[in-house]
């Protein structure tokens, strides 16, 4: 049952589909700031998300049937890239080769829409790293682009793709990255939004309240250079 929710949410049918209570708990995190004209900082979307407070069991419930029945309107995506081997350096980045006019260049590809905890972030770094081994496995992954190709240190920008599977989706969903819009690459944005959801209301990975992260990524790597 609960492989069946998970697919129900985030496989890409569901991202147009919430509750009020999700719009309302999340448009902290879709709001632009009027006053400045900008997207909110990612410190400010990871502060203003961990206000958010849990919404009892009944309306999880209710949640979950809605998105059950909403369940049947959406054609599965078709992403389109290149297909290449990977390797796995962190829980938000891999290093390929096969990419372009060079098939032997090594080239490092960013997840975009994710923020995954330092690999130094125990235990969720080496969760997430962890994790995104199993899902890459030996096989080649397909790399979709956005509008935005490269971040600030050259990294090529991807959807990436693995039998179907958007893994950048998958890891949001399971707990083990923060979903991290982009001002210009917002492809799948409302599908990450939906992932982190879920994960959020089922308190998986590092929403877990027994043991949650408590410092961002981005906090934690300023803190630990």
């Amino acid at each position: 049952m609960t492989r069946l929710l998970q697919k129900l949410l985030w496989g890409g049918r569901l991202a147009r589909h919430r509750l009020d209570f999700i719009e309302k708990s999340n448009r902290p995190l879709q709001k632009r700031n009027s006053r400045a004209g900008r997207m909110p900082t990612p410190q400010e979307l990871w502060q203003k998300s961990h206000r958010l407070p849990t919404p009892p069991p009944l309306a999880i419930l209710l949640t979950l049937c809605c998105l059950i029945l909403l369940s049947a309107c959406q054609n599965a995506p078709k992403p389109t890239g290149p297909t290449v081997q990977a390797e796995v350096v962190s829980g938000q980045t891999l290093e390929v080769t096969g990419v372009g006019d060079q098939p032997t260049l090594i080239q490092r590809v960013r997840l975009i829409g994710i923020e995954a905890p330092d690999v130094k972030q125990r235990p969720w770094g080496p969760q997430a790293k962890k994790r995104l081994e199993e899902l890459v496995g030996k096989e080649p992954v397909l790399l979709e682009s956005d509008v935005e190709t490269k971040d600030s240190f050259d990294r090529k920008l991807a959807y990436v793709w693995k039998n179907g599977v958007l893994l950048n989706e998958q890891m949001v969903a399971e707990g083990l990255a923060l979903f991290w819009p982009r001002s210009l690459a917002t492809k799948y944005d409302e599908r990450l939004e939906q992932a982190q959801e879920w994960a959020r209301l089922m308190g998986l990975g590092i929403w877990n309240p027994e043991k949650p992260m408590r410092q961002s990524p981005s906090e934690f790597r300023r803190q630990n250079r």
